[in-house]
């Protein structure tokens, strides 16, 4: 019985063995870029065209459609760009359909993921500016709050503020600092209250603007039509009705002033 034991307990643990944590040690690492451009479609291959014919035609028919014209080239970035300052513009001229009023509107540099090329605006194009979920969400701030959010802006180097905002910031290297900060042509009054329109993912204070998700009296709707690329959509649309081509410039509405 005692060998019987033994033949079987030996196999068991020559499979424990085998499956024991083996330590490998990383020796080096290799990539290489592979770049896909114009080249790869010198030579196509039909059965891959066929393959791919009925999924493109249904791609097609939802990202295809033209929304509206843009005047140039737009490219987000910081301090101010004007591409996000006609993001963060849009979201005031949306804020009029929810019964709102803003005085300023807010919205974030990462959230911002491609650039518009001159010419024809599709809902593709609109859906690679804003790919995520993000949804119009309004909160009021006190005085004191909005020089704290402005403050948090000037640190980060800068993020997009719509029209009437004029921010003075030092360079953003180590941490920019907020050297002054008017709305509208006016000091910022520490017990005015500010109704700010701005996106659900802001308003729980990510990206370093805690500030937000201090504010009061927030409307937060949450149906996907109140997603920020349907709004920019909305805006191209209305534009385009009315035979208009969107356009955005740089205002100085963030400054870095040298240290």
């Amino acid at each position: 019985m005692r060998s019987k034991s033994l033949f079987y307990a030996v196999p068991a643990m020559l499979m424990l063995a085998s499956c024991a944590p083996k330590h490998y040690q990383l020796v080096s690492v290799e990539r290489s870029r592979i770049i896909v451009d114009s080249r790869y479609d010198q030579q196509p291959d039909p059965r891959v065209a066929a393959f791919f014919a009925p999924y493109k035609h249904v791609n097609d028919s939802v990202m295809a459609p033209l929304m509206g014209r843009v005047a140039h080239n737009m490219h987000a970035e910081r301090p101010e760009s004007d591409l996000s300052n006609l993001v963060s513009d849009i979201m005031i001229w949306a804020a009029k359909d929810y019964n709102e009023s803003p005085v300023l509107g807010i919205y974030n540099m990462g959230g911002i993921r491609a650039d518009l090329i001159k010419g024809d605006v599709t809902y593709e194009d609109i859906l690679s500016i804003a790919p995520f979920e993000n949804k119009i969400c309004f909160t009021t701030l006190n005085g004191e709050q909005l020089m704290k959010l402005f403050r948090q802006i000037a640190y980060r180097g800068g993020e997009a503020v719509s029209k009437g905002a004029e921010l003075v910031i030092t360079s953003s290297e180590g941490g920019g600092e907020l050297v002054s900060a008017r709305l509208h042509g006016k000091e910022i009054d520490p017990a005015a209250d500010y109704r700010i329109v701005t996106i659900n993912y802001l308003l729980e204070g990510n990206d370093g603007l805690t500030a937000l998700s201090e504010g009061k009296d927030v409307v937060a709707p949450q149906d996907a039509s109140n997603n920020s690329r349907f709004l920019i959509m909305n805006y191209f649309r209305d534009k385009q009705a009315k035979g208009e081509i969107v356009d955005a410039q740089l205002e100085g509405r963030i400054k870095v002033q040298k240290k």
